[in-house]
């Protein structure tokens, strides 16, 4: 079978089980330009209009040639965005939000909301448009390359609350989500009408699937309570949940958070959410033999494999038992797309990332 139809399978969107879990994998900019040599491969890259987001959406071809079964397409920044300095070492993103590299990720330095007082100020500030010329050109170009023989995803993360506290700082947005100012709700329905945008267009373009995501959990517990989170943010997705199904009634979606968000589970299942990513290890609620007891056939797995300690250790042996064992409790009987937790990163050696996937394909 193809990558495509192993996902599909895998699913449940076509009949019988795959051959082998399906993989899907996102390397930083180091591992990518190091596997591009090893394959004597460009690295084409999709600028995002969020900089770690870049690392999702690009470099398919050499993804997919390396052994992943889902390439993923996202929004690029617009034609005519040029990215402005900001002191010495940050530049400003389309989203006016000051980004400054460190060691592994880039790291928001100053947000283009942080002194929002009123619903007026929100108004005030001058978005990014998701239809603007050039988006998704590279989308386009990728589902026509590779939309046969793979799963494509459509990438949406950043969605609602985790965009706009980057566009506002964490502290203040969480304190004045905290005291119900009505500047909140104002924002949030910008940043809800922003991710729509790009999602449509997305679904328009023929992506299998669109990941939201933003991250609501800490490594030991959720940033902000399973009942405000209910009442803030679960209608904002089945809203827009409703009006992708509009365009296609198949598209399965996907919701991403990091950290200890078990709590939620049940809720993305009443959603309609067919995919959970990305399975955190090593956080409560997050035990593969108990996720797969509860929600096993209600709900997909997405993701699982530590990129936290287990991928950077080295460890080769470890890693290839925890793969076998992962295989072995969600991927039994389908339902279970194996990936890291998160996009690769430098810390990590390229020797095991070829071990993780040497491992998968030999399942």
């Amino acid at each position: 079978m193809n990558s495509r139809e192993r996902v599909e399978k895998a699913f449940g969107k076509q009949d019988g089980l795959p051959d082998r879990p399906p993989m899907q994998f996102d390397l930083c900019r180091k591992l990518l330009e190091d596997f591009g040599k090893r394959y004597n491969m460009e690295v084409d890259y999709s600028n995002s209009y969020y900089e770690d987001l870049t690392y999702r959406i690009s470099a398919n071809k050499l993804r997919t040639t390396m052994g992943s079964d889902a390439v993923v397409v996202g929004g690029t920044v617009a034609d005519d965005f040029t990215p402005e300095p900001w002191g010495e070492e940050a530049t400003l993103n389309e989203f006016g939000m000051a980004m400054k590299p460190t060691e592994l990720y880039m790291e928001v330095v100053s947000c283009p909301l942080e002194h929002v007082k009123t619903p007026a100020d929100v108004k005030a500030y001058n978005y990014p448009d998701p239809n603007a010329p050039g988006r998704y050109e590279k989308a386009r170009r990728d589902i026509e390359i590779f939309g046969s023989d793979y799963f494509v995803i459509g990438d949406c993360e950043l969605s609602i609350f985790e965009l706009a506290w980057h566009l506002t700082g964490m502290e203040k947005y969480m304190l004045d989500l905290a005291m119900d100012e009505p500047w909140i709700d104002t924002l949030n329905d910008r940043v809800e009408e922003w991710t729509l945008g790009i999602a449509k267009n997305l679904v328009e373009l023929g992506v299998d699937a669109i990941w939201f995501g933003e991250d609501l959990g800490t490594q030991t517990s959720m940033l902000i309570s399973p009942d405000m989170w209910r009442q803030r943010f679960k209608h904002r997705y089945e809203r827009m949940i409703k009006e992708l199904r509009k365009i296609n009634p198949e598209i399965i979606i996907i919701m991403h958070s990091d950290g200890a968000v078990a709590p939620l589970i049940e809720d993305f299942i009443e959603m309609g959410i067919e995919v959970y990513n990305p399975v955190q290890p090593n956080v409560p609620g997050s035990d593969p033999q108990e996720l797969q007891d509860k929600y096993g056939g209600r709900i997909n797995f997405f993701g699982g494999i530590d990129q936290q300690e287990l991928l950077p250790s080295g460890d080769k042996d470890a890693l290839q038992a925890e793969i076998k064992r992962r295989a072995g409790i969600m991927g039994k009987e389908g339902g279970y797309l194996m990936a890291p937790a998160h996009i690769i990163q430098s810390d990590t050696s390229p020797e095991m990332v070829q071990a993780m996937i040497d491992t998968i394909m030999a399942l």
